[in-house]
């Protein structure tokens, strides 16, 4: 059942009675989306949440020069999207494309507003999970002055263990602000134990 991961999601945050899991679950759309296709492109205005239940996305931005940026992933139960675009219902800069085929459920930007009214712990949820967010992209910064290219790999591989060997190096590379050359040198050495 499709369901079942996203109220474990948010049981982690906020507690809800059976009748407020069935109203939120009847705001979800289900969607599939095949590999290479997108759930959003640069110069749309988001309307919708994205939480992946089975597969895994990613959200970059392509600079003046053509090189995609990777800004992050979302492998199942985590939430994805243009937060600027979503929250100002303007035209985005992100690109959120499907690495597999994968499945997501979206709430629309209208439903969420409908879900806060209806059940107000909701707006708890959605606080907490953009200040993760908001925290996440601190440390991103953060990391990417301070740490070393090795330890950003490795920062990488424990968060995202089971993205290693799926993602195509040259979008991790991307992630943590290294060469795909480079990310290669680095596995390597890190897989010869050196």
């Amino acid at each position: 059942m499709p369901f079942e991961l996203i109220l474990q999601n948010i049981s982690k945050h906020i507690n809800l009675t059976k009748e407020e899991q069935t109203f939120f679950v009847s705001l979800l759309h289900v969607k599939q989306v095949k590999r290479k296709h997108f759930i959003l492109k640069e110069g749309e205005i988001s309307k919708d949440s994205i939480f992946v239940t089975q597969g895994c996305l990613r959200g970059y931005t392509i600079d003046r020069d053509g090189s995609e940026h990777v800004l992050s992933f979302a492998p199942a139960n985590w939430w994805i999207g243009d937060m600027y675009s979503l929250f100002t219902q303007q035209p985005g800069t992100m690109n959120i494309e499907a690495l597999v085929d994968t499945d997501v459920l979206t709430l629309s930007r209208t439903d969420q507003e409908k879900l806060y009214k209806e059940v107000p712990t909701f707006e708890r949820f959605f606080r907490i999970i953009i200040e993760k967010s908001l925290v996440s992209s601190q440390q991103r910064i953060i990391d990417n002055f301070s740490l070393t290219a090795e330890e950003r790999y490795h920062k990488f591989c424990k968060r995202y263990p089971e993205l290693i060997e799926t993602v195509p190096q040259k979008q991790i590379a991307s992630f943590i602000g290294i060469t795909p050359e480079f990310l290669s040198k680095l596995r390597g050495r890190t897989h010869s134990g050196k």
